[in-house]
Order: structure tokens, then sequence, then C-alpha cells
């Protein structure tokens, strides 16, 4: 009953709590095996002692399991296997088959213990990650001291000091150059340099010499907190078959006792057995026909892709997503910062001296890679003069105004008066940005993005794989051109706003393709929403990691293809278990039916093929 069993990772309170009612559920194994063996001893010796023991090994074997079956039937209203397992453990009581009954819950109980430890090697990735976050800081004050506080406590824009060695504590900004190793944090062995300026990682570890750093999330809002936080949401999410699953247990555990008096009465009055040994024979098909194995086929192979996914730097929001990617036959793929670095450079510009330090300030309340890299190439501009709160409006897709200075894409001044021809001369492959100031074009910026190497080598593995992709971009058509013949995309859409990019997935969908969509802007946020499968990049913007079921942790188009390759192998893990768990069920009541089969080997068959359904699973954390 695994599924109803799915373990979280909040916070390392949960995590002791967990770990205390298991080791409780493996002492109460231990010396209920104990006294079942005082019993078996016994049992032919000392009669009443015997049965003292085997009473009181019942006792303790199927304590947590009576609790949960009580529990789950009377107020949840949902009888489960426990119930079952319970129910033919007193009925091999009720006939003095104490000893039957005891080895019964000891091989129950015995398999519940090793499902419980195979789960929760499925979730060690995420464990092992939330262990190597440090819960204290060395917060840097104005005296230069440093002083040791709680994360909990840093607020964006204080600065702390990271020692050589030590794992960075919270997701900041480097004040001066170091190296970083982010394995633990993208699976990725080699130490990254990290520049002045460059975002690192909570959880990840200095290996260069001591660093300054500026906080920028909180720590309820960094990388590992949201991949605590996705994967609780993950496990609230099961796939649609998982689902399907969770609603016919129900339904099915109710048909078995039902059945179960029937089989009884027909054994008793058409095949003319003894009651006793009637009601033997139920009890073993009360055993065998529990869908332990059948409910334990989608949870545990689920978690295990899920933290295989945190393990390579992707986030997975639930079973459905997985099972969505596997059905993906098209991918539009947004351009900057996806298929391209993103890490623009200013190559030639012309802005009017007078409202140069204004353009600059609108360009610092964007967080788009092309604002970035303006801000950072007028680094030196005095900024002073200007009003300390500006109000600069962003218009999605288009550009940012302040007043009557407006700083955009092109396509946004087609109306404007253009007396220079800025806004006609565009480079072919470099990306333009018009300035206007009031209904007049005053000046522009051209600018240029470098193809990532993984991007080029991912879209070729998803073209291998029969997926088609297509680049959406709200660039002009030689910037895309150019991108698009690095990359070799199927096709690509240039000047694309927004809602383009909505009807371009909408009009595939209806189609009947299955779609993924790629993004890591504010304006790709409604296409990752519509989209069957919405992917985000983690140096995105918050609302499109939101609307998005997957989330790269770095900018790395190649962690999608594993992915992709990894819900295939699930898709396959779970209906192998479910094959053989319903084959195995199929065959013990057959042997059962046929007079074949006792309660001893029915309980050690039905429980072996749950713990082998669990392992299959367990084969994607390789």
């Amino acid at each position: 009953d695994l599924h109803r069993r799915r373990h979280s990772f909040p916070t390392r309170r949960s995590s002791d709590l967990d770990y205390i009612k298991s080791k409780r559920t493996a002492q109460f194994l231990v010396i209920g095996t104990i006294l079942m063996l005082l019993g078996l001893i016994f049992h032919y010796r000392i009669e009443h002692l015997g049965h003292a023991f085997l009473y009181l090994s019942v006792f303790f074997l199927g304590y947590f399991a009576s609790k949960k079956a009580i529990r789950d039937s009377i107020q949840d209203r949902s009888p489960n296997v426990d119930l079952l397992m319970i129910l033919a453990a007193l009925g091999a009581l009720i006939i003095q088959e104490e000893s039957e009954a005891t080895i019964l819950l000891f091989i129950f109980a015995t398999a519940e213990v090793l499902e419980a430890y195979v789960t929760e090697k499925s979730t060690s990735a995420i464990s092992s990650l939330m262990s190597q976050v440090p819960e204290t800081a060395q917060l840097l004050q104005a005296d230069g001291q440093t002083l040791e506080v709680p994360t909990e406590d840093l607020q964006v824009g204080d600065l702390i000091l990271v020692a050589k060695g030590n794992q960075i504590p919270i997701d900041s900004l480097a004040m001066n150059p170091t190296t970083v190793n982010e394995m633990a944090l993208t699976g990725e062995a080699v130490p990254v340099e990290k520049e002045v300026g460059d975002e690192v990682f909570a959880g990840t570890l200095n290996e260069g010499h001591a660093v300054t750093l500026q906080v920028t999330k909180t720590s309820d809002q960094t990388v590992f907190s949201n991949i605590i936080r996705m994967v609780e949401q993950a496990q609230n999410q099961p796939s649609k078959i998982g689902a399907w699953i969770d609603r016919f247990e129900r339904f099915y555990v109710i048909g078995v006792l039902l059945a179960v008096p029937l089989f009884i009465l027909a054994l008793n009055q058409l095949q003319g057995l003894s009651f006793q040994d009637a009601f033997y024979r139920g009890m073993v098909l009360l055993t065998v026909a529990s869908p332990c194995a059948l409910v334990a086929s989608v949870t545990p192979a689920t978690l295990s892709a899920i933290s295989k996914g945190a393990r390579i730097g992707v986030l997975i929001k639930g079973g459905t997503a997985l099972e969505n990617l596997a059905a993906v036959d098209l991918i539009y793929s947004d351009k900057t910062g996806t298929l391209t670095y993103g890490n623009f450079e200013v190559l030639d510009a012309v802005i009017p001296e007078d409202i140069l330090p204004l353009v600059v300030a609108m360009e610092q309340s964007s967080h788009h890679p092309i604002a970035q890299a303006i801000v950072k190439h007028y680094a030196d501009v005095d900024l002073s003069q200007l009003p300390a709160n500006l109000n600069v409006q962003e218009e999605s897709g288009m550009g940012l105004i302040c007043g009557d200075v407006r700083v955009g894409k092109p396509a946004a001044f087609a109306d404007y008066q253009d007396p220079n021809g800025y806004a006609q001369s565009l480079s072919a492959g470099q990306t333009t940005v018009i300035v206007a100031k009031g209904e007049t074009v005053v000046g522009y910026l051209n600018l240029a993005d470098q193809v990532r190497p993984e991007s080029a080598q991912a879209v070729h593995d998803f073209q291998k794989e029969g997926v088609e992709v297509v680049m959406l971009t709200g660039d002009n058509e030689a910037v895309a051109e150019r991108i698009a013949k690095e990359v070799a995309v199927d096709d690509f859409r240039a000047n694309c706003l927004p809602q383009d990019k909505i009807q371009d997935v909408q009009r595939s969908q209806a189609a009947g393709r299955v779609v993924a969509m790629i993004g890591d802007g504010i304006n790709d946020a409604p296409a990752l929403a519509n989209a069957n499968v919405g992917i985000a990049m983690g140096s995105g913007s918050a609302i499109a990691m939101e609307s998005a079921e997957l989330v790269m942790v770095q900018n790395n188009f190649a962690k999608l293809f594993q992915v992709f390759k990894l819900s295939h192998k699930l898709n396959r893990i779970i209906w192998q278990n479910l094959f053989f768990s319903v084959g195995v069920i199929i065959i013990l009541i057959t042997l059962n039916i046929l007079g074949l089969l006792d309660l001893t080997k029915g309980v050690i068959f039905h429980e072996m093929s749950t713990i082998l359904v669990i392992l299959n699973g367990l084969r994607l954390l390789k």
C-alpha cells in the first residue's frame, strides 16, 4: 500500500519523525519474530506456552498493519491491502491455525519494512541534497567582522563570507572570482569558474579562495528549497495510471471481501469440503488476491524517476509530467537563454547622451538577458541624477516604457517617426533594440548572442527519436535564421509575441500533436501553461517556473533529452510491473482454486512479488 505511504521532504524534523516511526516498526518486527520462534519451538512441547507466545507475536507483528487498516477503513472509508491481510490472519486464528497466522503476519511485516527501505532509497537523492545545505552562514558586518547567523535570518542584499572548502549556504551573487563545484546540484563533476556577478547556489561547494557573496534569495526561495517544494507537489500529483490504480484499489478490495465468503460457501456446499478446510482456502484467497504488488507498481518507480531527475538538475513536478513528456512529438523552444547562452554583448549603439542614463536605469528593472547586457555595457554611466523610484512599465515581449521614453524590439516602433532610419537598418544575424522619445526613434543598439553547443546536440538527439523541434523567438528574421541554421532545428518562427507562441502551441495541439514548450521569460509563461508539457529554464523568471511542469536548474537543453529518455524508461518499468503483478495474482488464485497452495507459500510468493516490483522501479536510480 505504498501509494498511501508517500514520503515527503519538507524539513529535517519530518525526516526525523519518519525515522522514529520506521525504527519502531523494525523493533516490533524483531520482537514479534523472537516471540514467533519461541511459539513454534514450544508449540509441540508445552502447548499453552506455545500458544501464548504465538498470540503475543501476532500482536507485535500485526500492530501497525491493524492500526493502518482500521484508520483507513473507518476514518478515510478506504479499505486497503492491510485490511485483507489482517482479516486473513484473524481467520487463521479462528480455525486455530495460530502458526499459519503468525507466519503470514511475519512475512507481511517483513515485506513492509523492506518496502519502506527500498522506497526510501528512491528518495535518498533529495534527502542527501537537503543534508548538504548549511543551516548557518557567516554574515559580513559593516566593520568587516563576521557573525554566524541562521540562514533563515538572511535577507536579500546581505553580504556573507564563505571560506575555501565550505558549502555555500544560500543562493547569492559572487562579489569576487572563485571556483564552485556544483555536482551536488547538477550532477556535473567539473568545477565551474565564477566571475564577479555570477550566480552561485546553496549546497554547492566553494573550491576557490574565500569568497564574498551577496544574497539574492531568502532561504525558502533557493533552488534547493524549490526542489523540496516541487518534489512534495510531485508526490501529490500521481500519473494518470497511478491515479487510476488509487481509485481501483478501493473497489478491488471490496470485491475481494465479497468474493471470499462466496468462495468459502461454494467449496463447502458444491465440493463438499468441511467448513474448516473451505474457510482455510478462503483465507488463502484473501491473502493472494491482495493487490500489494499492483499498487506498488507505479509510485516507487515514479519517485525514483523524480529523484533521478533532481540528481541531474531537472525538477519534475509530478508523474503526469513524465507521462506526458514520453508522448511528446513536437517541441517548441524559445531562443534566448535556451538554445543560446543568453549572454549578449553590445556590438554598436547610438543613444543620445541626454537620455542614456534613463535608458540604462530602465534596463536595470528587467531580468531579460538583453537588458542585463545593456546594463553591463554601460556600467560606468552616472545614474545619480535620476529619481530613486522610476515608474518603468514592461510590455511583455515588446520592451520597456518610462514616461515618453520607450526601449524595445523594432516591431514595436512600426508607427513611429524614424528620420535616421534606425529601425530599418537592422544588422543581419544581430539583435536590435530601438530607443524612442515621444513618437520619434532616436537611437538603437545592436547585440549578438552565441549558440550553446549542447543545444545543437540535443536537437539532433530529439530528431533521431522522431521529435520535431521548432524555435519560437521574438527576435528578428535574420537572427532567428542564423541561430536556426547553427542548431539545425526543423523550423523557426521570428518576431513572435507571447500570443503568437500560444497560438502555435494550440494550433499544433488541435492537429493532434503532443506539444512541449521550453522557455525562460515572462513572455513564455502563457505558452508554457498551455503546452502539454511546460519546461522552464532555472535562470528564468519565477512566473515561467511556476507555469512549467519541468524546471531545468541550469540552462542545458541536453538535460531535457536525458529526462525524455528517463520518461520512456519509466513507462516501460511501470507496464512491466503491472503485467507481472497481475500475472502473479492470477497464478496464485488459480493454484488456490485447484487446492495446490497453502497459506504460508501464498504469502511468500505474494510478498516477494511486491518486493520485486519495487526493486524493478529502483533501477531508474542507476
